[in-house]
């Protein structure tokens, strides 16, 4: 164990280390069969072994690497008609997001994003599955914007992609890990320019990246053999226990 040792952090032990990377497994398999929940799991059970001042960053390593092997796996039902405009507004949202600062407290957010939530999953949003590029960007810029303020807009972005493709479960699964991928990758250079050290977490990260790509795998099997009104029934339900236990942390926080 000495040499599994030495590639760890020195705040996290090797028991911890191997129980994260076999829940990474599942974390991604769960994502790549339901597209939901597996990023939300993965940062509660981080948040048991890890430091605070280390969370968000790996976390944003571990799914960077997570959603990316996702999109590779699931490529050929990527929807880039959606997934080009959506990187497009992620870009410029996130570039508003670093020059204003809106100091918010976190409690609201969170009760705000989960009331949103649950709004998008449950009713029909008119116009939303005819939205032009422009629509799409400017949409993916505020959420974008919203992902520098409060880190869970995964549920969200999955509501909103939900409403775009209402008929196909691959695609989308595949173009929100596409969305994701961006949006994952522009915290992790926001936390490396701010002098975060990733260095000290790569070896972990990579094992947890590459177990999450086998759960990717079984995962994505799951998938292709589920019915789309099973999946979508599943998805709704996922999407809104993360809403309400983001409303709940919301309320929580405000009491």
């Amino acid at each position: 164990m000495g040499g599994w040792d030495s590639l760890l952090p020195e705040t996290l032990g090797a028991l911890p280390a191997l129980l994260l990377i076999v829940a990474s497994f599942f974390t991604s398999a769960l994502t790549a069969a339901f597209g939901v929940g597996g990023g939300l799991a993965m940062l509660a059970l981080l948040g048991l072994f890890i430091p605070v001042a280390a969370l968000i960053p790996v976390h944003g390593a571990v799914q960077l690497g997570s959603n990316t092997g996702r999109a590779w796996h699931q490529r050929a039902h990527i929807r880039f008609s959606i997934a080009t405009p959506f990187i497009i507004g992620s870009l410029i949202g996130a570039a508003v997001g670093a020059y204003f600062v809106v100091q918010l407290p976190d409690a609201v957010l969170k009760l705000l994003l989960g009331l949103f939530v649950i709004v998008v999953t449950w009713a029909k949003v008119l116009g939303v599955a005819r939205l032009s590029h422009a629509g799409l960007a400017a949409g993916s810029a505020v959420i974008a914007l919203a992902t520098m303020f409060v880190g869970a807009t995964g549920p969200l972005l999955s509501a909103f992609f939900a409403q775009i493709i209402p008929d196909d479960r691959r695609a989308l699964v595949a173009t929100h890990a596409a969305g994701m991928t961006v949006q994952h990758a522009l915290k992790v250079v926001a936390f490396a320019l701010a002098g975060f050290a990733f260095w000290r977490w790569l070896p972990f990260v990579a094992v947890m990246v590459g177990s999450g790509y086998l759960g990717t795998i079984y995962g994505s099997r799951l998938l292709e053999t589920m019915p789309e009104e099973m999946f979508r029934r599943w998805f709704r339900i996922g999407l809104t226990l993360l809403a309400l236990d983001l409303v709940r942390r919301g309320i929580m926080g405000l009491a």
